[in-house]
């Protein structure tokens, strides 16, 4: 059964119903302003220079990086194209021809 309320942002139900101006997890008990959560659930992911980066974007890897199982390392200067933010540690999904699907860290690229 589908619902057109959002989901829990604290434990991901989707048993959520509006209580006033507000929505209510009836799993939980958690309360939130729908339009204050879709405020800060915005993924931002910055590169080494700083410049925001969105799905989508071309970015240039800045250094050599090992890879696990590889013998050789990603190289400085590799373009990466059509990239997807993640969340955690390694915040950009990508696929890199020649080593396959992986996760970068936004620290060691550069927008392209």
């Amino acid at each position: 059964m589908s619902n057109e309320y959002p989901v829990c942002p604290q434990c991901g139900s989707e048993n959520t119903y509006p209580l006033d101006t507000l929505m209510q997890c009836p799993d939980c008990g958690y309360e939130w302003n729908p339009d204050e959560i879709t405020a800060q659930t915005t993924l931002q992911v910055k590169d080494a220079n700083g410049n925001l980066l969105a799905d989508g974007d071309s970015v240039v890897v800045l250094k050599n990086l090992p890879v696990k199982g590889s013998p050789s390392p990603i190289k400085a200067g590799t373009k990466v194209k059509n990239i997807r933010l993640a969340e955690g540690d390694h915040n950009i999904d990508c696929r890199i021809e020649g080593f396959g699907a992986m996760s970068l860290k936004s620290e060691f690229v550069k927008k392209a």
